[in-house]
């Protein structure tokens, strides 16, 4: 594989980093990125591709944590290969700065060139290991103050409850020591799930999914050996069913469609006690990816009904139940829905009492959009929106308008049953003893109900 340049984009354009390897590629290809992704956005209602070509250079683009990684090529490369090396990279510059922001790019400018160049060589990859690339990179990462930076990911989502995560648990670098000079030895598990749950417009489930990641991040000295057991029920492979052959699936424990681990991970014992066994390697690193289809509970019910109310008039209520226990909190619950294509207005009536609510309507895409701030397990919120049209409609309402869309994160919960049940290190003495952590969270990928 190879790539002609690397860049790193701000949100409004600024270029952060820039490293040309081939000298192929026209100047002023990051002001051609930006100036097509930002246009795309605004002619098309819609997020760029990630992949796209302008003046017979590709562009190949991931957006993380609200920073553009961008590379290009004049040669025909596997798109997906690319995409991956592009996550690869922040990932790898994560682990050196600890967080990823542009502040922390410019205060570690040099550190982030030098992991660039020995990331890619003339164009081709040579290695995206934080633990192979120990051995090259002499630069120390100077540390952003942890009081500057913004959530930025789902690790800083883990403040909450009884046992809180230590703050700088997003923000340490796997190479600089704590303050004092010492190390904190300490290890983070977290499981993540992306759930994708298409409801039908009665309110029953037709498609659901769970792409789930098991991710480690180690501060452990001398890498020593960890075993991570998972649940004893745990069943990989339907046996040939089909996915959507529940019959057979209810206290059969949890079943994975398919899975797969990272290389340094050995599966000796895990056919007979659902262990596994790993010398972790520095940096963030998935132990496990899988994939789930086995019928489980949706975090959100949602209810949408939408109807008319005189001429040129209509009324949409949506209503939203949490599912899950009331010790368990949703942050950043975005719900979203598209209105007809001549609708002229829309006011919104909230809840008595209702805190931390916003509503809009996006005139230039039509579209009705209710955040909330959180959700408490069990809870109920409503929304009113009153409709004003510039044209009187023809036909049925509910095929103009719809379907509704819902984006949230859930710390501390997970959808699947998959449960870490411990988390054991080899010791190196008896007064040995490191933090251990292990996280659950649970985010929406592609949760839609139709009307």
């Amino acid at each position: 594989m190879m790539i002609s340049q690397f860049f790193v984009l701000s949100q409004r354009g600024d270029n952060i980093v820039f490293r040309d390897y081939r000298a192929e590629v026209p100047k002023g290809s990051t002001e051609t990125f930006f100036r097509k992704v930002k246009f795309w956005k605004e002619d098309g209602n819609a997020e760029a591709p990630p992949i796209f070509n302008v003046d017979g250079v590709n562009y190949f683009h991931v957006k993380v944590v609200g920073l553009y990684f961008v590379a290009t090529a004049r040669v025909n490369v596997s798109p997906s290969l690319v995409l991956e090396l592009l996550q690869r990279i922040a990932r790898v510059i994560k682990d050196y700065l600890g967080v990823l922001n542009e502040d922390s790019f410019r205060k570690n400018f040099v550190l982030v060139y030098e992991l660039l160049d020995e990331v890619i060589d003339f164009g081709y990859v040579q290695t995206t290991s934080t633990e192979v690339l120990k051995s090259y990179i002499f630069n120390e990462p100077i540390v952003v103050s942890p009081a500057r930076l913004q959530p930025i990911d789902p690790a800083a989502i883990f403040t909450q409850g009884a046992k809180r995560m230590p703050g700088t648990a997003v923000t340490k670098s796997v190479v600089a020591n704590d303050p004092g000079g010492r190390r904190r030895e300490e290890i983070f598990v977290d499981i993540i799930e992306k759930i994708s749950v298409t409801f039908s417009s009665s309110g029953y489930i037709l498609t659901s999914e769970i792409d789930g990641t098991i991710q480690m991040k180690s501060y452990l000295s001398g890498n020593p050996e960890i075993r991570l057991a998972l649940n004893e029920d745990l069943n990989i492979g339907r046996g040939g069913r089909s996915v959507y052959d529940y019959r057979s699936s209810s206290g059969s424990g949890v079943i994975l469609d398919d899975c797969n681990f990272h290389e340094s991970v050995r599966l000796d014992s895990f056919d007979s006690d659902r262990t596994l066994s790993l010398v972790p390697p520095d940096g963030e690193f998935p132990v496990m990816n899988y994939r789930m289809t086995q019928e489980f509970k949706p975090p959100f019910h949602v209810n949408t009904l939408i109807e008319e109310a005189g001429r040129l008039k209509a009324e949409v209520i949506i209503k939203i139940r949490a599912e899950f226990p009331s010790d368990i909190i949703a942050n950043t619950i975005t719900v979203q829905m598209p209105l007809p294509n001549y609708t002229s207005r829309a006011s919104f009536e909230l809840e008595l009492g209702a805190a931390g609510q916003r509503t809009d309507f996006k005139e230039s895409s039509k579209m009705l959009e209710w955040n909330l701030k959180k959700i408490v397990g069990g809870a109920e919120h409503t929304l009113r929106a009153k409709l004003t049209f510039s044209q009187e409609f023809h036909g049925n309402i509910t095929k103009e308008a719809g379907p509704v869309s819902m984006t949230f994160t859930i710390p501390m919960y997970n959808v699947s049953k998959l449960q870490v049940k411990y988390l054991q290190i080899a010791k190196k003495s008896s007064s040995y003893n490191p933090y251990r952590w292990v996280r659950y969270v649970t985010q929406a990928n592609s949760y839609v109900a139709r009307i």
